[in-house]
């Protein structure tokens, strides 16, 4: 990710229109499909608010819930560990397959894993990580990052996929035919699978009083992955555990239709137990999200469930792309969690977003995203990171508007604002670009209002 501004990483994305225009309309679709499915459902809001009321109450007893499914898991036979941070849990990653002489581990999705940069931590000690979920293959065979949570590698149309397949799979020159492409990822990853030492998941949700993960996907790879391995490595975010079967019935009628417009994914597998004279390993991961915890206005952060409804619907992400932020997630849910992380870092984020409300009125567990930012843009002078142009305009108004005789004097040649160079707008460059000066009025409405011109009734 880059480092430099959302505005100027969101320019150089726009400088393919036509691909830009592909990317948003290719989210919009998905979002469509969304609403298509959430109408059907004649109790789609009584659901979102259950799942609010459940992820709460989860989250506010995390230590009954911690130890519960930490001794339920360890009944089953898996050996739990727990990793305060991400250094922690590379390490413990590691040392299972230092332990198992392991040289290749086969992966399916997980958002937890690009946060701690496992990837690069594992290959660094000379481990072979094989990504199986056929977005992150493709990333992983160019070298670059996930730009959505959900479809990684929307940002790539398949005639990219088919230049990189050609390049890296030696596949046929020239096709790019979705069908042919898929199987030749599936050829190429058959011989992983099969050689595999250890696997590895994430987890969509873990069941406290059962001590069990969920993964959900709709490729199967995570099943293949750990049906063939020994080994199953599972890593879950604290926040992941929800107390029963029945509160994930709840957030299993959510999910796949906040994500991907689907009335459920295609494979909904539970993990309980290891496979037969295997072994079956979870990593409890805090990594900063006890923290979170005790921050009311941010708290409900800790709800989300990761359906990148949010990124579908933001008009600033559709438009920009998942690149233009610089933390790893992007849009809406991604400003908040990485203001959580490193606020002044990150702080250039909060510019991706027009208040629309729209993510609030689309997340399925009902997070405050829009509020969340509104609020983080409130401390950008606390954390010395306001933007001067827009302060000093502040200023200004503030000073004009507090100034009667002087407001109204002003009014008289707001005219001639529009004959002004721009280089006598001095810091004011940034804010210019990309507005225009509307047409101002001959009379304000008090001199029309004086003379008699506004009817009263």
């Amino acid at each position: 990710m880059s480092s430099t501004k959302h505005a100027e990483n969101a320019d150089v994305f726009q400088q393919d229109k036509d691909k830009a225009a592909w990317h948003n309309n290719a989210l919009w679709f998905v979002r469509e499909k969304r609403d298509k499915m959430s109408k059907s459902l004649p109790e789609w809001e009584a659901l979102r608010q259950t799942a609010e009321k459940i992820k709460l109450h989860s989250v506010s007893h995390l230590d009954q819930y911690l130890e519960e499914f930490a001794n339920n898991a360890e009944s089953n036979g898996v050996i739990v560990h727990w990793a305060k941070d991400a250094d922690e849990h590379n390490s413990i990653v590691l040392d299972i397959l230092q332990k198992h002489n392991a040289k290749k581990m086969v992966k399916s999705k997980s958002m937890l894993t690009e946060e701690c940069e496992l990837n690069h931590f594992l290959e660094h000690n000379g481990i072979d990580v094989v990504e199986s979920d056929l977005g992150e293959r493709i990333l992983q065979l160019n070298g670059t990052a996930p730009s959505h949570i959900v479809l990684p590698a929307i940002h790539m149309k398949r005639e990219e996929v088919g230049e990189l397949f050609t390049e890296k799979l030696h596949t046929e020159k020239g096709n790019s035919d979705p069908t042919y492409l898929t199987r030749a990822a599936r050829a190429s990853l058959r011989n992983d699978f099969l050689t595999v030492d250890v696997a590895m998941t994430g987890v969509n949700f873990g069941i406290a009083n059962t001590g069990e993960v969920v993964v959900c996907t709709n490729e199967g790879n995570a099943d293949m992955g750990t049906s063939l391995a020994k080994v199953h490595i599972a890593s879950m975010g604290i926040e992941k555990l929800i107390p029963d079967h029945e509160s994930l019935s709840v957030f299993t009628r959510l999910l796949a239709r906040s994500a991907t417009g689907q009335p459920t994914t295609t494979y909904t597998s539970h993990f309980r137990k290891p496979i037969e004279g295997g072994e079956f390993h979870i990593i409890i991961v805090d990594n900063g999200r006890s923290d979170i915890l005790t921050n009311q206005d941010h708290i409900k952060s800790l709800n989300c469930i990761r359906c990148g409804a949010c990124m579908n619907t933001c008009p600033v992400y559709r438009r920009s792309g998942g690149y233009s932020y610089t933390y790893f997630i992007p849009g809406p849910i991604g400003i908040n969690l990485g203001m959580l992380k490193e606020p002044k870092k990150h702080s250039e984020n909060l510019s991706a977003c027009s208040l629309c409300y729209s993510c609030n009125n689309v997340c399925p567990v009902r997070i405050d995203l829009a509020d969340q930012i509104y609020k983080w843009r409130q401390d950008l002078d606390t954390l010395g990171k306001a933007n001067s142009s827009k302060k000093l305009i502040s200023s200004g108004m503030q000073f004009l508007f507090t100034h009667p005789a002087l407001f109204r004097t002003s009014l008289k040649f707001t005219s001639l604002a529009k004959y002004a160079p721009r280089s006598l707008t001095f810091g004011l460059k940034e804010w210019e670009d990309g507005r225009s000066l509307p047409p101002f009025a001959k009379e304000s409405f008090t001199e029309m209002w004086k003379k008699g011109k506004v009817q009263k009734k």
